[in-house]
């Protein structure tokens, strides 16, 4: 047998510890992803195995489900969905990283959180609009010194702003000069994330089992 069908398979749970508490949803060990990021309480994790994503102390079941129900209710929410094409390209310009937020969702995250109520994702749509929004946001943020200068300044999220005056005015020339050519690259990253279930937002509703 060859080297590598010798290579010992090293399972998510042997990373487990104080430094990569287990994840609200799954329970799996949550592994640094980003340092703390302008407009965040703390460096963010995520879950190797549903995806969420965790800033700053990981919380516990009934945490990220109170954060789930502030996106819509207990019969449904509307989520940037950490899985998607927009959140892998993205990394720490990723538009879901708005201020203030906690939880970073991804559909089988949300699955195993509504489980512990006793309740299954009966649908998950595609929300186009919003989901073009935020990959384009995303991409402008590539080249912006602030996180979501372009959305916040239409009043379509939480931004935080470039520290510098002079800063600021390039994010706004930036965003002025690039919107075309990133929306040109947003609207087939987002096609392609329709097909495969990985578009930026996406619209849940809930059902008791």
């Amino acid at each position: 047998m060859s080297a590598r069908q010798h290579t010992p398979v090293v399972p998510l749970e042997a990373g487990a510890g104080p430094e990569n508490p287990p994840c609200p949803a799954c329970g799996e060990p949550l592994f640094g992803w980003l340092s703390a990021q302008p407009g965040l309480t703390g460096p963010v994790r995520r879950c190797e195995s549903c995806g969420l994503g965790v800033v700053g102390e990981a919380g516990d079941v009934e945490a990220a489900l109170r954060e789930l129900d502030r996106l819509g209710d207990r019969g449904g929410a509307r989520i940037a969905n950490r899985g998607s094409f927009a959140g892998s390209l993205g990394s720490a310009g990723w538009a879901g990283l708005e201020p203030g937020c906690r939880y970073l969702f991804t559909l089988e995250s949300v699955r195993r959180l509504v489980a512990h109520r006793d309740q299954v994702v009966k649908s998950a749509r595609w929300q186009p609009g919003a989901s073009l929004a935020a990959t384009w946001q995303t991409l402008l943020n590539s080249v912006t010194f602030g996180h979501n200068a372009a959305l916040g300044a239409l009043g379509r999220g939480g931004s935080a702003p470039a520290p510098r005056r002079w800063q600021r005015r390039i994010d706004a020339l930036a965003s002025v000069v690039l919107a075309i050519p990133a929306l040109a690259i947003a609207l087939p990253i987002e096609l392609a994330g329709a097909l495969t279930g990985r578009g930026a937002v996406l619209s849940l509703r809930f059902e008791l089992l």
